[in-house]
């Protein structure tokens, strides 16, 4: 039973709770609202992080619903985005102004073919590569986030830990003072 009391106080104190019970110091409701804007910025990570792939996955559905195919010069290659310039059938030629979608592992100069909506020819991405490949890096930025939130709030506790500790030796030396001073 004492251990199941002592389990439930430790997570109680550690759980972030979004209202002060009434009782609690100014620190402790510091303390409080820190923790729970910790928890709320990994979450708000978390959320950004299921945005990028499900508006990867409505990319993918919206080439898909009316694909057209070309053949494409990489002008300007990047990590992280790559100019390209296609000619559809129709004779007109293209440089989507946001790059291509999926860009990892092009050159400057590499001949590739895109897949792209006819309808909107801005949104094209590389052939045979789709929303999948943004889960690794959204779930990684998301795992980062609760990893740097979880390390925050192990710093937020240790903390609280010593502000209680002190206010308690705070509390020690204000009965130890008062007595002192009736004798």
């Amino acid at each position: 039973m004492q251990l199941l009391a002592t389990l439930k106080s430790r997570w109680w104190h550690r759980v972030p709770r979004m209202f002060g019970d009434g009782t609690e110091t100014r620190s402790q409701r510091v303390i409080r609202r820190v923790r729970v804007g910790i928890i709320l910025g990994a979450a708000l990570v978390t959320f950004q992080s299921v945005l990028l792939v499900l508006g990867a996955w409505e990319n993918d559905r919206r080439i898909e619903a009316d694909m057209g195919v070309a053949a494409a010069e990489v002008l300007d290659a990047g990590p992280r985005r790559s100019t390209i310039e296609f000619v559809t059938p129709d004779r007109v030629t293209y440089r989507p102004e946001l790059g291509v979608l999926y860009p990892s592992e092009l050159d400057t100069g590499m001949r590739i073919y895109v897949e792209y909506d006819r309808s909107d020819p801005d949104l094209v991405r590389v052939q045979h590569r789709n929303a999948a490949l943004s889960i690794i890096p959204a779930g990684s930025i998301a795992v980062l986030g609760w990893l740097i939130a979880g390390t925050a709030l192990l710093v937020v506790a240790v903390i609280a830990r010593r502000i209680e500790e002190g206010d308690g030796q705070d509390q020690d030396d204000a009965t130890s003072l008062s007595s002192q001073s009736l004798s």
